[in-house]
């Protein structure tokens, strides 16, 4: 179905190649995994195969790629679209309507398909990534995992053969993540559709995987195998896997089941040793950096948040979870001053965030949204950095060193558009905490992250608190979330439903566990490296 001979990729001004010498079939039917660290040529792989390398992109392809026998260097991409669907990481770049429905039918419509044809297809998509609810509202009212959904919905109501996603489950809670997964995979298997994907979260993907295309970058060989092959080796790793080298278990599990099955000896060595603890920093009124009281922000009809209570102080990193809609990222953007309450109180620092000037705000809270590209303007990386530091009243180099500590060796003279997700995010984040601001907020912080990323950014989280910041992440990655918050919020409908330490709130339930906590329950180890602590402790 996908053929990939001796592809290679070069983009204008830049002295090394995106991608080198590929080789890859993928068969009709197969889902196939893309892995690799941040900035290794993964989205760009997946343009290829529709032709937006290099038509839209630009740069220079070397090589050939053919889908269902159709050389996608010839014709523009427009005249793949009944055969390659494809769902970028910013789903918003390839909205065209204002309405959900509407959005749904649009592609069918371009194709010239019939009214009674269209309307059947947009039921069923509706029905099929759980978008019933959202029929009429306007895209831009969305939650930025509800607009992941209408996406994906957009493309698969076409019926395309081949379907292309970049990033597709980072913008979405774990259960709706488990929804369109458990929808691809059934589309694979009962529909024949060929499906060609890129995560960083593998600990959501692995098991629904047929092979796995590792891109090691720096213009290393490509590898390509089962999950179970290519897991056996690579330094790219979900934390069951991770678990499983700890262990010395072979093979190595791929599945909760599997680890929980290999792991009955494990859990009981822990449970005759210290339970690790957490700090728990007291919220105290003199500590107390942002509050929200009786707090409630509507837009429209829709009510984001009611009645919040919540107070953070400084040296904690409060992470807040919760359902695609549940409030969290309004919640963020009230303490931004992004919006002003319907009802209520919020306070950053003692101040009423609407009523600060703009630069007064960021050196207050620094804030890193959903959509990091949104605050890129200037033409290169080192641009922005020079801009971030003279804002910010200090010397040249500030920002680039940041940025260094998060993503070595990124070159200054890339534009931010032609950066991956994780590498924009990475680079917003340094921008941001330029000004040493006390309040530091991350909305979807992981989405493009790979594993070493990562541990860069919670290396740095814990950093920023242990400078007395205030740190709040809104995200669904409860890796990060047992990695590095000390509490754990949980929002539903808008109001706060749990509020404690991470370990108690995340080890009983069934959707925020992290992939540790499920194989070493009822115990309350959440992480490989509170594992390991531990079990070197006991030697």
């Amino acid at each position: 179905m996908i053929e990939l001979d001796g592809v290679g990729v070069t983009y204008h001004g830049s002295s090394t190649p995106a991608l080198s010498g590929v080789d890859l079939r993928i068969e009709e039917g197969e889902l196939c995994l893309v892995v690799g660290r941040t900035g290794s040529g993964k989205s760009t792989l997946l343009r290829t195969i529709n032709g937006l390398v290099p038509h839209f992109t630009g740069g220079t392809l070397h090589g050939r790629v053919t889908v269902d026998g159709r050389d996608t260097a010839t014709p523009p991409p427009r005249e793949l679209a009944d055969v390659v669907g494809v769902v970028g990481q910013d789903p918003r770049a390839g909205f065209v309507t204002d309405v959900v429905e509407e959005e749904l039918a649009y592609g069918m419509e371009s194709l010239g398909l019939a009214p009674e044809v269209m309307r059947r297809r947009v039921e069923e998509t509706l029905d099929l990534l759980g978008l019933a609810d959202l029929r009429t509202r306007p895209l831009d009212t969305l939650s930025g995992g509800e607009r992941q959904r209408v996406a994906i919905g957009s493309v698969l109501t076409t019926h395309p053969r081949v379907l292309v996603l970049d990033e597709p489950t980072s913008a979405l809670d774990p259960p709706a993540a488990e929804e369109v997964l458990a929808t691809l995979h059934r589309l694979v298997h009962d529909l024949g559709l060929t499906v060609l994907l890129a995560e960083h979260r593998l600990e959501r993907v692995v098991p629904f995987a047929d092979r796995i295309v590792h891109l090691p970058g720096d213009g290393a060989a490509i590898e390509v195998g089962s999950p179970a092959e290519v897991m056996a080796t690579s330094p790219i790793a979900p934390p069951i896997v991770e678990l499983g080298r700890l262990a010395g278990w072979s093979p190595l599990p791929l599945t909760i089941r599997d680890a929980r099955r290999r792991a009955a000896g494990l859990r009981r060595d822990l449970s005759e040793l210290p339970v690790p603890t957490r700090a728990v920093v007291p919220v105290s009124d003199a500590r107390q950096v942002l509050r929200a009281a009786r707090l409630a922000v509507s837009y429209g009809r829709t009510v984001a948040l009611r009645e919040v209570d919540l107070s953070v102080a400084g040296g904690e990193v409060v992470a807040v979870m919760g359902r695609n809609g549940a409030g969290k990222s309004t919640l963020l953007r009230a303490w931004t001053g992004l919006l002003a309450p319907d009802r209520g109180l919020v306070t950053v620092a003692g101040h009423d965030p609407v009523r600060l000037s703009p630069a007064e705000l960021v050196r207050q809270v620094a804030l890193v949204p959903q959509e990091p590209a949104d605050l890129l303007y200037a033409e290169t990386v080192a641009a922005e950095c020079d801009a971030a530091d003279h804002d910010a009243g200090l010397p040249s180099g500030r920002c680039a060193a940041l940025l260094e500590g998060l993503v070595p060796g990124l070159a200054p003279d890339r534009h931010p558009r032609d950066l991956s997700e994780g590498q924009r995010l990475a680079l917003v984040l340094a921008i941001q905490l330029v000004s040493d601001p006390p309040v530091v907020l991350l909305d979807e912080p992981t989405r493009g992250l790979d594993y070493a990323a990562k541990r860069r950014l919670v290396t740095l989280l814990r950093q920023l608190a242990a400078e007395g910041r205030a740190v709040v992440l809104a995200t669904h990655d409860v890796e990060l979330v047992a990695a590095v918050a000390s509490r754990t919020v949980v929002l539903a409908d808008g109001e706060v439903v749990v509020d404690g330490p991470t370990s108690e709130v995340v080890v009983g339930s069934p959707a925020f566990a992290p992939q540790i906590a499920k194989v070493v329950a009822p115990l309350p180890w959440l992480t490989v490296d509170e594992v390991s602590a531990s079990l070197e402790v006991a030697s």
